[in-house]
């Protein structure tokens, strides 16, 4: 559900879907509910996340919010029978007359301003019963190269006025609620480092990529490319490791 001004790509997501669809697994694992009626999936993405919903909790109302209407187009074809709908996580709020029993959230609320994402939370929880569940993922890797040679491409050429304003707030977690807080590293084996970019092009390299034209979008990519070759070795497979943290809350309330 990202707050950006372009569209997501559903098919440049998808690229590495099962990467991406781990951590959603990994989160459900650790919700402590057996049977909700109800869950929100929010920023539902191409459905990949609720389809691990659907499986876990067949009889549950699912209903997937995203704010992309590419991504929403492709979740209705792979869930035809769920419930999808383009929405912003900044605004919705769900029908008061059936309570939530979870809020599902995989790799969205790092897109929202960090002092709206408590905000957020809590907005949605409070008004559920006791009981209800907040679980969440975020990527955890804004010290990681890769994210850390983004920022040193786009201050180091032609477009660095374009991106000066580029950033991304770290997460913090609301402390008036039951939390659990725990991270994991994923280590992702890709063919290339030509790979390293199309995954990152999916989600944390769109911010700069957005505001250039072509020209400069090639350029970027150019440069970024370099840096990337510099920093990840090739393995002895001859392929690249990409270390992946990723952060995780659950909250009851």
């Amino acid at each position: 559900m990202s707050q950006q001004n372009k569209d997501w790509s559903a098919s440049q997501y998808l690229k590495f879907e099962k990467e991406r669809t781990q951590p959603a697994r990994d989160l459900l694992s650790h919700v402590p509910l057996t049977a909700p009626k109800r869950i929100i999936d929010l920023g539902c993405g191409p459905a990949n996340s609720t389809a691990v919903l659907a499986q876990q909790y067949p009889t549950a109302t699912i209903t997937g919010l995203d704010s992309s209407p590419d991504m929403i187009k492709r979740a209705k074809q792979v869930l035809p029978d769920r419930d999808f709908h383009v929405a912003d996580l900044s605004t919705y709020t769900p029908d008061a007359a059936t309570p939530v029993d979870l809020f599902f959230s995989n790799a969205v609320f790092q897109w929202l301003k960090a002092d709206d994402r408590i905000a957020v939370i809590k907005r949605l929880l409070q008004p559920q019963q006791t009981g209800a569940v907040f679980a969440l993922q975020v990527p955890h890797n804004l010290n990681e190269p890769s994210h850390l040679l983004m920022r040193e491409t786009a201050a180091d050429g032609p477009w660095a006025g374009k991106l000066a304003d580029v950033q991304r707030d770290g997460f913090q977690s609301p402390q008036e609620l039951e939390v659990s807080v725990f991270e994991t590293s994923y280590y992702h084996s890709l063919e290339s480092h030509e790979a390293v970019v199309e995954w990152v092009k999916g989600t944390g390299l769109r911010p700069f990529l957005d505001p250039l034209d072509d020209g400069e979008k090639e350029g970027f990519l150019k440069d970024y490319l370099r840096r990337l070759r510099a920093v990840y070795p090739v393995s002895i497979d001859g392929r690249v490791l990409l270390k992946y943290p990723r952060l995780f809350m659950v909250a009851v309330k």
